[in-house]
């Protein structure tokens, strides 16, 4: 899964792509193509600020649900251990 976010910027109007997981609230990067700073925020009157920053809230939220999909379950050495000695002590 692509974990970027397309990003079009507010004065030269070209597109770069940022991390999600850097999108945040009080985030700012340099365009790469005019330098100018941007400014991430949530509450931005830029609409594609806003669009990105909704974009990046929905891919990490997608990334989170990736995560816990694939993580092992994990049992305790010492809970299987023991459930063995009481299956043998009641044979």
């Amino acid at each position: 899964m692509d974990d970027s976010v397309q990003v079009k910027c507010s004065r030269c109007k070209s597109a770069f792509r940022e991390r999600a997981r850097r999108l945040q609230n009080g985030y700012s990067r340099q365009c790469p193509t005019c330098e100018v700073v941007v400014f991430f925020d949530e509450d931005s009157p830029d609409a594609n600020i806003k669009s990105a920053m909704r974009t990046a809230r929905r891919v990490r939220k997608e990334l989170r649900e990736a995560e816990a999909e694939f993580r092992p379950r994990t049992i305790s050495r010492r809970g299987s251990a023991r459930h063995a000695t009481d299956d043998e002590s009641v044979a």
